[in-house]
């Protein structure tokens, strides 16, 4: 594995504890729209990792095909959805995951960029970066969200956006973190040379290890010691790690 530069997290799940509010949340907006059978485990299975527009989409065309007028009804849900996450966010408490900011900080000390990119348009994600205290050059270097790129995950161009911003050419020198499949294969879509999974938010790693990560952990620490990725950064770092 070549010598990583940039690191791509996501953030509600992996770097951003908020206890999956985001899709208890979308849950919520099905049901008062009328699917009271959806269950969380269906929107977690379906929707995680996505632009939340197609995650609606994705969900409703998948647990509820016999719906009619699938975009109608998915524009509908969307939009109550972002309602009620907006009151939502406004009240709830929004943290780090324990460590996180040690192990973004290690990153950076050693020279390598850290991005953070999102399924959530970018008033969301600065909100909660800001309910953080987060801010680029501090804990992070870029923020690439849902909206800043045509296409959402699975696609890689979010990825593709943060390399161009973080001025790396070879996606073999990026690794991509996310706690659900779809960010695994946004990274193997986009050619990183290490992508992993994590355990803090949407998914399992049954399902993370699906899409054949090249590691699953419980916490963003837990990569320090992930198979060829420790030696590594320890020689980029000179030991800092």
């Amino acid at each position: 594995m070549k010598a990583l530069q940039l690191f791509v997290f996501d953030m509600a799940g992996t770097t951003v504890n908020e206890a999956n509010l985001v899709y208890k949340t979308l849950c919520h907006a099905f049901i008062i729209a009328g699917f009271t059978e959806l269950e969380l485990e269906d929107v977690l299975e379906y929707g995680a990792g996505k632009e939340k527009l197609q995650a609606t989409r994705d969900i409703l065309a998948t647990v509820f095909p016999q719906a009619p007028d699938q975009s109608g009804t998915a524009e509908r849900v969307h939009a109550r959805f972002r309602e009620l996450l907006a009151e939502a966010y406004a009240t709830s408490p929004v943290t780090a995951f324990p460590g996180s900011e040690d192990f973004l900080a290690k990153l950076r000390a050693a020279g390598i960029k850290v991005a953070l990119n999102t399924g959530y348009d970018r008033p969301t994600a600065e909100l909660l970066l800001s309910k953080m205290g987060w801010s680029a050059g501090v804990e992070y270097d870029v923020l690439v969200t849902a909206t800043d790129v045509n296409r959402g995950r699975p696609h890689p161009d979010m990825i593709l956006l943060a390399m161009e911003q973080t001025g790396i050419n070879d996606p073999a020198l990026v690794a991509k973190v996310g706690d659900s499949a779809i960010d695994i294969l946004e990274g193997k879509n986009a050619g990183c040379g290490f992508t992993a999974g994590v355990t803090t938010g949407a998914q399992t790693a049954k399902q993370l290890w699906r899409a054949e990560p090249d590691a699953v952990v419980d916490e963003l620490a837990a990569l320090l010691t992930a198979s060829h990725l420790m030696a590594d950064l320890q020689k980029q770092s000179n030991g800092s790690l």
